[in-house]
């Protein structure tokens, strides 16, 4: 039983992040840590995402 909800427990964790945009956060920190060089802030980082999105809008009726 404690493995199945434990296993539930990742699962749930793992979909929230993935929600919220932590991984891909992680991901981009990897990246630049492999590459060396210096990532922006997160501030930085979630306001390119965004106006990102919002050039290339993809999918969207307006």
């Amino acid at each position: 039983m404690t493995g199945r909800l434990l296993e539930a427990a990742r699962g749930v964790r793992w979909y929230l992040r993935e929600v919220t945009g932590e991984a891909k956060w992680d991901a981009y920190l990897a990246r630049c840590e492999a590459e060396g060089c210096t990532p922006m802030t997160r501030r930085e980082y979630e306001r390119h995402r965004a106006d990102h999105k919002e050039r290339s809008a993809q999918g969207r009726c307006c």
